[in-house]
C-alpha cells in the first residue's frame, strides 16, 4: 500500500519570520510523519545571487520530488512579491503533474501587493489562487480579502499554531517587569512608536520595567533612537536572535509589546500568549482576531500616549497583567494549540487528495 505523502515548499527554516517559525512548529507534529512530509526550501536570506541559486536548487529538488515521490498533496507557503512569484511557478508545475495544491497565504499585506501589481500580474495572481484546490488564509478578515481578489477560489481559514508552554514566572519584590519587542525592527512593526511611548512612561516614573528589542531590520536606527531619548538604562536592543534563543527570551519576559501598523497573524503574539505573557498590541489587521480586552490590551495605531498608558497599566498592575496572561494562555490551548491545527491540515489533505 502506497504511503501517503505531502510535499511542502517555503522559505528555509533557518530564515527569519513567521513562515519559517510556522514550518518549524509543524515539523514537530504527527502530521510530518503521518504524511511523510518532504520540505523543499525555495528561499534563503542573502544576496540576490544567493537567492537565485537557492531557488534554482529548490526548483530542481521540487520537480524531482514530484517525479520520484509522487506526493498526494503539495502545500505551498507564500507571502508577497518574490515569494508569491516563486510559489506561482511551483503551482503551475504542480498542475502539469495533476497534484492537489494547498496554497497557504501568510502575507498580511497580500491585498496591497495585489492592488499595486500591474494588470498582467494581477491576472496571474487570480489564476494561481483559483487554480489551487484550496487557499488557506490565517483568519476571517484575510479570507474576505482573498475572496475579493479571487472570488472563484476555495478559501478556508486555519490559524497559525503554537505549542502551549509553562506560564512565565512573575517578578517579585524589586525585580523588574520585562517587556519584549520581537519582530522586524522598523516603522511597520511600530518599533519607534514603542520607543517614544517607552520614553514617556519612563519620564513619568515608570522605571520598574525593562524593555528588550529583538529582531532584524533597522537595528542601528533603534539603538540611535534609544540614545536620543536617553532611555539606555532601561532599554536593550539585541538585534536578531537565533530561533533557538527565542523561547528562552520569551520565558524571561512578562509583557510583549507589538504596536504594528499592519499585521496578519503574528507568530510573535501567538508565541507570547503560549508562554502566558500579557500582550499589548495595536488594533490592526488580524490582531483583534487573536486578542481582546480579556486576553490582551489593544491600542490605536501610532498613538504614543495610549501605548504609554497601556504599558504603564500592565507594568504596575500585577493582578491585571497576570490575569490577562492567564487568559491568553487559555485561548491558545483552546484555539491555536498545534495539536488542534495539525489535525485540521490532516483533514484538509485527506479531502483534497485525488
Amino acid at each position: 500500500m502506497k504511503r501517503q505523502r505531502a510535499l511542502w515548499a517555503s522559505t528555509s527554516t533557518s530564515t527569519r519570520g513567521g513562515v519559517a517559525s510556522f514550518v518549524r512548529t509543524m515539523q514537530g507534529t504527527p502530521l510530518w510523519e503521518a504524511w511523510n512530509v518532504r520540505h523543499v526550501s525555495t528561499h534563503r536570506n542573502g544576496t540576490v545571487a544567493t537567492r537565485i541559486v537557492v531557488f534554482a536548487a529548490g526548483l530542481g529538488a521540487f520537480v524531482a520530488a514530484l517525479v520520484l515521490d509522487r506526493p498526494d498533496v503539495v502545500h505551498l507557503h507564500t507571502s508577497v512579491a518574490g515569494s508569491f512569484v516563486r510559489k506561482a511557478i511551483l503551482a503551475w508545475i504542480c498542475r502539469l503533474f495533476r497534484v492537489p495544491i494547498v496554497m497557504h497565504v501568510h502575507g498580511s499585506d497580500f491585498h496591497q501587493f495585489y492592488s499595486r501589481s500591474p494588470r498582467p500580474l494581477q491576472t496571474i495572481i487570480r489564476a494561481t489562487l483559483t487554480g489551487a484546490d484550496v487557499v488557506v488564509a490565517l483568519g476571517g478578515c484575510w479570507a474576505e480579502r482573498l475572496e475579493r481578489i479571487a472570488p472563484q477560489a476555495r478559501i478556508v481559514s486555519v490559524p497559525n499554531a503554537v505549542r502551549p508552554c509553562r506560564p512565565v514566572r512573575q517578578p517579585s519584590g524589586s525585580e523588574p517587569v520585562n517587556v519584549l519587542f520581537l519582530g522586524c525592527i522598523g516603522e511597520r512593526k511600530g518599533t519607534f512608536t514603542l520607543l517614544d511611548a517607552w520614553a514617556k512612561m519612563v519620564g513619568d516614573g515608570g522605571e520598574r520595567a525593562r524593555l528588550t528589542i529583538a529582531g532584524d531590520g533597522e537595528v542601528q536606527r533603534a539603538r540611535d533612537r534609544v540614545d536620543e531619548l536617553s532611555v539606555g538604562s532601561t532599554v536593550t536592543v539585541l538585534g536578531w536572535l537565533d530561533p533557538d534563543r527565542v523561547p528562552e527570551l520569551l520565558a524571561s519576559s512578562h509583557v510583549l509589546a507589538l504596536p504594528s501598523r499592519n499585521e496578519g497573524q503574528p507568530m510573535a503574539i501567538l508565541e507570547a500568549m503560549a508562554h502566558g505573557l500579557c500582550v499589548v498590541a495595536s488594533d490592526v489587521g488580524g490582531i483583534p482576531e487573536l486578542i481582546d480586552d480579556r486576553c490582551g490590551v489593544l491600542v490605536p495605531v501610532d498613538d504614543v500616549d495610549a501605548l504609554a498608558r497601556a504599558l504603564r497599566h500592565v507594568v504596575y498592575d500585577d493582578d491585571a497583567r497576570i490575569r490577562i496572561g492567564a487568559q491568553a494562555l487559555q485561548r491558545i490551548r483552546a484555539e491555536f494549540d498545534v495539536d488542534v491545527v495539525w489535525r485540521r491540515f490532516d483533514a484538509l489533505y485527506r479531502e483534497v487528495r485525488r
